[in-house]
């Protein structure tokens, strides 16, 4: 019994001694070394990574990209998406590693540590894993990475069941660590691997890119990166300049300054001699072209990338911007090459130009442009719709590829002015093109016998207002220069040469109210432009024909080309509305001498009102007999899809889509309840500027007091068919939310007067329309809160003209 008790003693010592770790060599002696910024491990025998710390409480950069994507536009998770990067440090306490981010939009700049700590313990961090230990050797901890590395760490799961895609969740047995593309470097630790989330399909999207629906396999990379020195030199952000911003508060600021601290996001750039007048960087910028992209695609990403030069040797820099092929075998998530990556998706989709940056100052570490590969066959599609070229294709299809390339050119540079930190510049059409920041729509050009010129469809080189930015974004004064006088200085001339600055918040909204700032407009006056489209489009139309596809291909192809050349004036509909209850502004700052606001001159918004309603006139609606009759059904092999016009006919071309689509899009514009507040504000303010019930009485007269509404022919289910469509958006203005009882008040009385109209035409051709719109009013002045109205027909895809890109 004495023995047994002994050894029970024995055993509850033992277990009460505390195992003491192993020591790494020991650990890792079967294991592969990779020595780097952070040494790391291979076991090949249990396919795990073990990682080394020994930086604890020394903080570094994280950032997560996918190298292999979905290829879905709509579910936008993109071979090269940069996830999201942050700064993190592990700390040890006891045998745990906690991983944690400090919290860095709130500070205390200051060196009085008590003042810090105060910041510092009053807003919460994110420790965002835990590791126990599983070696050690003094100050150094060896950790199973493993776990960290197989998670679903750019949240696809999440994302395909927020998109109605199912649910999805990592499987580990289907996962590992893809060792090709996990690498160490003296200032950045890369880690890939291979993710396979499982579920149960349930959307179109996922089905549509994926052998196996239920079975997803992507690639995700992590990567810790050595934080810059401290020798960046940061800039406070003007909101006129066109740069992104960074913002956190400073708690040490004094009471009488801001506390909200707003930084510029740029790359580092340094001249040898600042005070030269021309001088190479003491380290260039240089931006590499994914191997991917084939010829001639990637001649015209190199040449389109290349114009940001000129704006740096505006700014007095030689040779400070550069564009290389990127080396073959480079990693192309290697955060030491800034990229342009050519991305491949089922469908067109976006473009973009994204920035890995320091949180801390907003420093750029790394511009990734992802360009979608289906633009340019979108923007040959265009002009091929332009050109009918099907009859004497050599000469025509030069044409076209040489468009194509141009506007490929204009994209490489577009994407790398944001990973240079700078904006959308939405009102530099207007002045001469002079940003490559803009949406560019095709400059076309039609000479008297009606042929199309498309030699300068896209501006060639860097624009003149992106030379100012840069310049006031990247100058490097000599040592004594007040630098915030001396910037002053750049932006007063920037405005003294003529240009403007207004981007993406106030120009993408259907509401929005500068008449200057628009996507994808093109010219200085919108309306002569959207006069000038429709005169093109008139002339194409009434001669488009099978030219537009080639011999051998189904006739009912015809309708891919017919699409962007019967929507040719979309974005420039949308261009000339926001011109009618519009607003002259600019971001000025007090005491900078720049207009604050002033009205639209009222004879423009009424040009600009008349101009929109011709837009939705049969005349201008109607496609020729002779078009219609040469598009059959679609053939096995060829179905619709979301480049062709919707159909309320079934399987046969249905020649009132395209209007109806067209129609709904030009009343939507107009009838926008922002748009209508602004109207009777500007007017109560001004009575010269037009009043609401002036437009909405010129819109029922046009609608339907016109000669078309009685004819017994397409012109005239045109004209009853935006009858409907009038009243329609009328009544879904009325029950939105958003509409005020002002604007709710006039189009009620507007309503009204189309009622009295309505009820003398219950006979005839015209009384079924009027009976239905009779009883489709009734309907909402009973149960308003209850009424819902069919949409019109969408428009196919458009916008912008072959990707959207930020």
């Amino acid at each position: 019994m004495r023995k047994i008790i002994y050894l029970l003693f024995i055993g509850l010592f033992i277990q009460t001694v505390p195992i003491q770790a192993q020591n790494i060599e020991n650990k890792t002696k079967e294991f592969t070394k990779y020595p780097g910024y952070f040494n790391f491990y291979w076991d090949d025998s249990s396919g795990k990574i073990y990682l080394e710390i020994d930086k604890f409480n020394q903080e570094f950069l994280y950032v997560t990209s996918l190298p292999f994507g979905v290829g879905s536009n709509d579910l936008g998770l993109d071979r090269g998406q940069i996830g999201g990067n942050k700064i993190l440090k592990f700390v040890k306490i006891g045998p745990k590693v906690l991983l944690q981010q400090p919290n860095y939009d709130y500070r205390a700049i200051t060196n009085n540590i008590d003042e810090k700590n105060s910041v510092e313990q009053a807003f919460a961090s994110s420790v965002i894993f835990g590791f126990k230990a599983e070696a050690m050797d003094g100050d150094k901890v060896l950790i199973d990475l493993t776990p960290f590395l197989m998670r679903d760490v750019h949240q696809i799961g999440d994302k395909l069941a927020a998109m109605g895609q199912g649910s999805y969740k990592t499987d580990e047995s289907r996962s590992a660590i893809y060792l090709e593309n996990t690498k160490n470097f003296p200032k950045n630790t890369e880690f890939e691997s291979i993710i396979t989330l499982t579920g149960t399909a349930k959307g179109r999207e996922i089905r549509s890119v994926t052998p196996d629906p239920d079975n997803v396999t992507v690639h995700t990379h992590q990567s810790f990166i050595e934080l810059p020195d401290s020798n960046y030199q940061f800039r406070k952000f003007d909101p006129r300049a066109g740069f992104y911003n960074l913002d956190f508060m400073d708690y040490a600021t004094p009471i009488d300054q801001n506390i909200v601290k707003k930084l510029m996001v740029r790359h580092r750039l340094q001249k040898k001699d600042p005070s030269a007048a021309v001088s190479e960087a003491v380290n260039s910028i240089v931006y590499y072209i994914d191997r991917g992209a084939p010829e001639p695609i990637r001649s015209a990403l190199m040449d389109g990338a290349k114009w940001w030069n000129q704006a740096f040797e505006a700014a007095g820099y030689k040779d400070a911007f550069q564009v290389k092929l990127l080396p073959e075998g480079v990693d192309p998530m290697d955060i030491r090459y800034n990229l342009v990556q050519w991305v491949h998706r089922s469908t067109r989709g976006w473009s973009y130009g994204e920035s890995i940056t320091d949180p801390r100052t907003g420093e750029i570490i790394k511009g990734q442009v992802s360009l979608g590969s289906l633009r340019v066959r979108q923007d040959y599609l265009i002009a091929t719709g332009l050109l009918l070229p099907y009859g004497d294709e050599k000469q025509q299809e030069d044409q076209m590829m040489k468009m194509s390339l141009a506007r490929i050119r204009q994209l490489a540079a577009h994407e790398i002015g944001h990973t240079l930190g700078i904006q959308h510049n939405f009102a530099a059409s207007t002045n001469n093109r002079a940003s490559v920041m803009d949406y560019p729509f095709p400059h076309i050009k039609m000479d008297a016998k009606g042929n199309i010129d498309l030699s300068d469809t896209y501006a060639v080189g860097i624009g003149s207002w992106d030379k100012r930015a840069v310049l006031y974004g990247y100058q490097d004064f000599p040592k004594q220069t007040n630098e915030e006088e001396a910037l002053n200085n750049i932006f007063k001339e920037t405005l003294k040469q003529g240009f403007s600055f207004i981007s993406d918040a106030d120009s993408r909204p259907e509401s929005s109210a500068h008449p200057a700032a628009h996507l994808w407009d093109d010219g200085k006056d919108p309306i002569a432009t959207l006069d000038t489209l429709m005169n093109i489009r008139k002339t194409i139309l009434n001669k488009f024909s099978d030219k537009a596809i080639k011999t051998g291909m189904p006739m009912a192809t015809i309708e891919e080309a017919l699409v962007p050349i019967y929507l040719l004036h979309r974005y420039q509909i949308e261009a000339v509305s926001k011109i009618v209850g519009g607003l002259n502004y600019t971001f000025a700052l007090k005491g900078d001498g720049q207009l604050v606001t002033s009205f639209v001159n009222p004879q423009v918004q009424q040009q600009a009102f008349d101009k929109l309603l011709s837009v939705i006139s049969p005349d201008n609606l109607i496609l020729p007999e002779s078009l219609i009759a040469n598009i059959p059904p679609r053939p096995i092999g060829y179905p619709r899809s979301r480049e062709t016009f919707k159909t309320n006919t079934g399987l046969t071309f249905d020649a009132l889509s395209p209007a109806e689509s067209l129609t709904g899009t030009t009343l939507n514009f107009l009838l926008n309840p922002e748009r209508l507040e602004r109207i009777i504000e500007h007017h109560a303010r001004d009575n010269k500027q037009p009043s609401l019930e002036g437009m909405l009485g010129q819109l029922i007269n046009q609608t339907f007091k016109s000669s078309y509404i009685s004819q017994d022919n397409l012109k005239g289910e045109i004209a009853r068919m935006v009858q409907v469509l009038t009243v329609n958006q009328i009544l879904n203005t009325l029950g939105a939310n958003r509409t005020s009882e002002n604007v709710k008040a006039r189009l009620l009385s507007a309503i009204n007067d189309i009622k009295g109209i309505c009820n003398i035409r219950l006979t005839g051709i015209n009384a079924g329309t009027s009976q239905l719109i009779l009883n489709r009013i009734k309907r909402f002045e009973e149960h308003p809160e209850d009424f819902k109205l069919p949409e019109p027909i969408a428009m196919p895809d458009g916008s912008p003209i072959g990707d959207d890109e930020f």
